[in-house]
Order: structure tokens, then sequence, then C-alpha cells
């Protein structure tokens, strides 16, 4: 993304405009264009459920912008999404239960945390996990084993 298209995402965002008029560089997941995803694709068949996700791409484009607009923790959300581009729905939902107080345990968090970094390439997400793990410990929201 140009310098231009970060700037103007980060006019919008200042702004509080919801529309874009240059989609040149937001993509899906699979490669298609804004403009590809259009309701005749849709009744032709020609568009899949994969279509219709944001790329990580995107997302990082978007952090970047929130970010330089000054929305610091915005961006680091849009970034720990972009790692879970390639995660599937099932274990996103997975991550999202385990991180409710009470579900599992300091040790099963830590492990999960271990297998984002290490085998999901997830990195942020990982240390989201574990800084929940050690905050969930002292306040004794779980169990240590």
């Amino acid at each position: 993304m140009a310098k231009s298209q970060i700037a103007d995402c980060k006019s919008q965002i200042t702004n509080g405009s919801s529309e874009r008029t240059d989609h040149a560089g937001i993509t899906t997941q699979t490669g298609r264009h804004l403009g590809e995803l259009t309701m005749e694709a849709i009744l032709h068949g020609k568009l899949s459920e994969a279509d219709f996700r944001i790329s990580a791409e995107t997302l990082q484009h978007q952090a970047q912008a929130a970010e330089e607009a000054g929305y610091v923790e915005q961006g680091r959300n849009l970034r720990r999404a972009a790692e879970l581009t390639g995660v599937s729905n099932e274990e996103v939902l997975a991550i999202y239960n385990a991180l409710r107080p009470g579900r599992t345990s300091y040790r099963a968090l830590v492990a999960l945390a271990t297998r984002l970094e290490q085998t999901l390439n997830a990195p942020l997400t990982a240390a989201l996990v574990r800084e929940a793990a050690e905050v969930y410990l002292a306040r004794g929201l779980v169990p240590e084993a």
C-alpha cells in the first residue's frame, strides 16, 4: 500500500469516514480485489466463502494506518488478527474460549501460547495469551495445573 493510501486511510480513521474511494490495495485472503465481490458474482456461483475473508496483508496495512493515526491498541489488535488469518475458524474459537477466565489452566494457556508461537507463527497472539495466563494466575482466575 502506497504512503498516499495509508494517508487516505489515516485521514478516514481520524475523520470517522467509513468509505474508501480507492480499493486497489485491498484484497481478500484468496487474492480477490473488492471490486470482484459483487452480487452478480455470488449469484453466478463465482465466489466462495473464502473469497470474503480479509487478507493478512490488508490487516497489516490497516494496523499501520491505525498506529500512524495514534490508535496504537487498535493497531496491535489488527496485527494479531493478521496473524490469525491462516488459522482455522474452529481453532480461533478454541483460542477465544481458552482465554475466558476459568475455562482452562495456567499451564494449558502457556502451552497454547507456545503452540501459537512455534506452530502457528503467531508471536503477537502468543504474547497476549502468555500475558493473560500470568494475570489470570495472579488473580486466581485459573488453576496452575
